[in-house]
């Protein structure tokens, strides 16, 4: 695939709603469209917003199980393990139904009798403020329609929209969530090993929030390699182990994900200095 994309996961051509259907190569949704958003959680509040706000005609949010009447597609933000439900319960209710999951086969709405769309917003809906514009969206359609249809609400929305196909699903929601979800998880353990410096959670994310924002831009601007900084990257083995026995004292139970993080961060360190896999120093 051009530009290093694989099969399964490629950059879209920017699409257009006109009363003839959608055509590639523009970038706006000219005639009325009304769409049915079912779920009134985080994500689908927020897409109902920013729809309203992108000029669609937006039904909802409704409750699960609801059919939003007369709309020219339904957009479905329920858990991954209510699509099939939610799908059925919409059966025939407009000429596409769509669901905004990134690891659900479209198979799952199956029962909506229509052809499917996947919408998924590339993007972490903590609260349902969070804007969808610079987001990348990861689309996909049951007919070269349902895709397109898909396309151009991302589109509308302000996101990049790229193809996902269902083999490549569930290892692109994996790299999702290493990328967002467990960096939660690696702030809070941070501040569970601050609290080894006699720093509280709160004083510890205050702290922490402005080294992690500028690693992000450095990651963003330089790549991993390029980015890598600390003891690790330098070559301080001495400051690793007594970073390792800090962590050991502080939280024990977290001494394995330390570990862990040293093997791998020690082999990322290898790949920017150009040595070969497997030659850096063993752990223990």
């Amino acid at each position: 695939m051009p530009d290093g994309y694989p099969q399964s996961c490629r950059p879209l051509p920017t699409t257009e709603w006109t009363d003839g259907g959608m055509n590639p190569d523009h970038t706006s949704l000219q005639s009325p469209l009304r769409v049915g958003v079912v779920g009134p959680g985080h994500v689908g509040t927020a897409l109902a917003r920013a729809l309203r706000d992108a000029g669609v005609e937006v039904v909802g949010p409704v409750g699960r199980g609801e059919r939003p009447d007369g709309c020219d597609a339904i957009v479905l933000c329920v858990p991954d393990a209510e699509i099939a439900a939610a799908a059925e319960a919409v059966t025939a209710a407009a000429p596409f139904v769509g669901h905004t999951s990134g690891a659900t086969p479209l198979a799952a709405l199956t029962h909506a009798g229509v052809p499917a769309f996947g919408l998924h917003p590339l993007q972490s809906f903590a609260h349902p403020g969070v804007r969808f514009e610079g987001a990348g969206a990861a689309v996909a359609g049951t007919s070269p329609e349902a895709l397109e249809l898909a396309t151009s609400l991302a589109e509308r929305l302000g996101m990049r929209p790229f193809e996902i196909d269902d083999e490549g699903r569930a290892a692109y929601h994996a790299a999702a969530s290493v990328a967002s979800n467990f960096l939660v998880t690696l702030e809070a353990a941070a501040e569970t090993i601050a609290a080894g410096a006699g720093l509280d959670r709160e004083a510890a994310r205050e702290l922490f929030a402005p080294l992690v924002r500028q690693t992000f831009e450095n990651l963003a601007e330089l790549g991993p390699e390029g980015a890598l900084t600390g003891p690790i990257a330098r070559g301080d083995e001495a400051t690793v182990d007594a970073q390792r026995a800090a962590v050991e004292e502080a939280a024990p139970e977290l001494l394995a994900l330390f570990d862990e993080l040293v093997a791998r961060t020690r082999e990322l360190a290898a790949r920017g200095a150009g040595i070969p896999a497997g030659a850096g120093r063993p752990l223990q």
